[in-house]
C-alpha cells in the first residue's frame, strides 16, 4: 500500500477551544484503530493548516501527544521575513509557532486577495529558503475547463512558480492540484480527470527539471470519504488536500480509512 499524504487546510475555521477539542477527538480516534496508529508515520502523514490564531493550541496539543503526531503547518505566508506589511506574518514567525509546511498560491488566495503568479513565487522561494516545505497549490476555474484550457492553466501555473528553482528544491515542494470549481461546491473531479491532471503535473515537474525523481502531488476539491478510495487508489495522485471535511477529527480520519479498508 503507498503512503498516503492527508493534508487539512481548517481556512477560517476553528478558534483555540474547538482546536484542542479537534485534537482530543483525534487522539481518540487513534486510540481506538491500532491500525491508524501503525500507518501513522509510515503508510500516513497526517498535517493540519489553522487559521494563525490557532496555531498556539494547535501546537500545545500536538506537544501532548504520544506516538507519531500529525505535522503543524500554516496557511500562508508573506516572502519578506520582517518589516513594515501590516496584517501579513512572516516565515520566521510561523517557524517560531512550531510550522514546518505552509500552503502557498491555494486558489482563494489568487481569486480572493488578487495574489498572483509573481508574488506566490516569490512566497515559494521564500519557504523554501526559510527549510520550510510549501504546499503549492494550483488549478483551473470551470470557465477554463469548458474551454478546453486546464492542461495550457495548470502548465502556466507550475511553470511561473518553478521557475529559478533548482532540481532539489522543487522535490521539496508537495503539489497540490485543486480544481477551483470542486472547492467548497460539493462537486469533486472524477478519479480519471484528477488522475490525468495530477500525472501531467509530474511529468511538467520532470520535464522542467530533467529528473525523474519522486514527487507528492495532492488532489484537493471536495475530498470526502465517500470519494476518498476511489481518488486516492489512482497511480498519480498521492494524498488529499482537504477541506470542509478535515474539521471534525472523524471525517478527516475516515478519508484514509475509506482508502486503506479499515
Amino acid at each position: 500500500m503507498k503512503k498516503i499524504y492527508l493534508y487539512g487546510n481548517w481556512k477560517m475555521n476553528l478558534n483555540r477551544g474547538e482546536t484542542e477539542s479537534f485534537f482530543g477527538d483525534f487522539a481518540r480516534e487513534l486510540a481506538s484503530s491500532q491500525a491508524l496508529v501503525a500507518a501513522m508515520g509510515k503508510t500516513l502523514e497526517v498535517a493540519v493548516f489553522p487559521p494563525f490564531t490557532s496555531l498556539a493550541a494547535a501546537g500545545g496539543a500536538i506537544g501532548k501527544m504520544k506516538g507519531a503526531t500529525p505535522i503543524l503547518g500554516a496557511q500562508n505566508a508573506y516572502f519578506e521575513p520582517k518589516g513594515a506589511f501590516t496584517g501579513e506574518v512572516s516565515l520566521p514567525m510561523l517557524k517560531d509557532a512550531g510550522c514546518t509546511h505552509v500552503i502557498l498560491g491555494h486558489s482563494e488566495r489568487r481569486a480572493v486577495f488578487g495574489e498572483g503568479d509573481e508574488l506566490i513565487a516569490k512566497k515559494l522561494r521564500a519557504a523554501l529558503n526559510a527549510g520550510f516545505i510549501p504546499v503549492f497549490c494550483y488549478g483551473e476555474t470551470l470557465e477554463e475547463r469548458e474551454a478546453d484550457k486546464t492542461f495550457d492553466v495548470v502548465s502556466r501555473q507550475l511553470r511561473a512558480a518553478l521557475a529559478g528553482l533548482s532540481a532539489l528544491e522543487t522535490e521539496k515542494i508537495v503539489y497540490a492540484y485543486e480544481p477551483v470549481w470542486a472547492i467548497g461546491t460539493g462537486k469533486s473531479a472524477t478519479s480519471a480527470e484528477a488522475q490525468e491532471v495530477c500525472a501531467l503535473s509530474k511529468k511538467l515537474v520532470q520535464e522542467q527539471t530533467g529528473r525523474s525523481a519522486s514527487l507528492v502531488v495532492l488532489y484537493g476539491g471536495s475530498v470526502k470519504p465517500d470519494n476518498a478510495r476511489e481518488l486516492l487508489s489512482m497511480d498519480a495522485i498521492d494524498g488529499a488536500l482537504v477541506g470542509g471535511a478535515s474539521l471534525k477529527a472523524d471525517s478527516f480520519l475516515q478519508i484514509y480509512k475509506a482508502y486503506a479498508g479499515i
